[in-house]
């Protein structure tokens, strides 16, 4: 393997509970009923899809957010989860450790996140310039995951194909979109259990993993 494709919510930082956490603020705000396990389903999807289904799931026909268009409920997302983010990053066991390992290898890492560019922004600002040489985000591109375009996407912008990248997720919907890309992952369960797969291989955390461990995965 010659390159790393990172997934960021649950991967690289655990954001999850401060989307969860907007998820009920907005319910709260705009007249919806909201449960964790709603929360648990939206792990991995593209934005638009979440905002969608909020939509669909949170609010009823004659209540205020029933207004509300997908783009606007992932807007109003974002403006909490950012400002949470802005407070402090919750960085997952071992992935800053694991990515500065990579980086000072001279291996190139690639974000892939269905998360959009300004959620993005305050993570990388607490990363070395350049830490990624590609990125990927929701807003950049038309399918979101399970479909394979935004690995596709990261490989293609390394200058490699997806099977020489090694992908790193944590949700199946992520699995899925970097499997079907063609890409081994390295899967680490964060908040959602995730399904075997032929291109999955399992760990139960990133410390203590090394470069070598990780560009030898099979």
């Amino acid at each position: 393997m010659r390159a790393v494709l990172w997934d960021m919510d649950g991967t690289l930082v655990d954001t999850e509970p401060y989307w969860m956490e907007a998820e009920f603020d907005l319910a709260e705000q705009y007249g919806g009923r909201w449960t964790h396990e709603h929360g648990l389903a939206l792990v991995g999807n593209d934005l638009l899809e979440s905002g969608r289904y909020i939509l669909q799931h949170m609010f009823e026909p004659d209540s205020p957010g029933a207004a509300l268009t997908p783009e606007q409920v992932v807007e109003l997302l974002l403006d909490g989860v950012v400002a949470r983010v802005e407070k402090a990053v919750p960085w997952r066991p071992g992935a800053r450790e694991l990515l500065d390992d990579l980086l000072d290898a001279g291996v190139p890492c690639a974000l892939v996140t269905m998360s959009y560019q300004r959620f993005v922004d305050p993570i990388l600002t607490q990363l070395p310039a350049g830490a990624f040489a590609e990125i990927v985000t929701g807003d950049r591109v038309s399918q979101g995951k399970p479909h394979p375009e935004p690995y596709l996407k990261a490989a293609a912008g390394l200058g490699l194909a997806p099977e020489e990248c090694v992908a790193i997720e944590d949700s199946n919907t992520g699995a899925t979109s970097a499997e079907a890309a063609g890409c081994t992952v390295l899967v680490v369960e964060c908040h959602v259990p995730v399904a075997p797969g032929e291109r999955r291989v399992f760990r139960d955390s990133l410390e203590g993993l090394t470069v070598d461990d990780v560009l030898t995965l099979r």
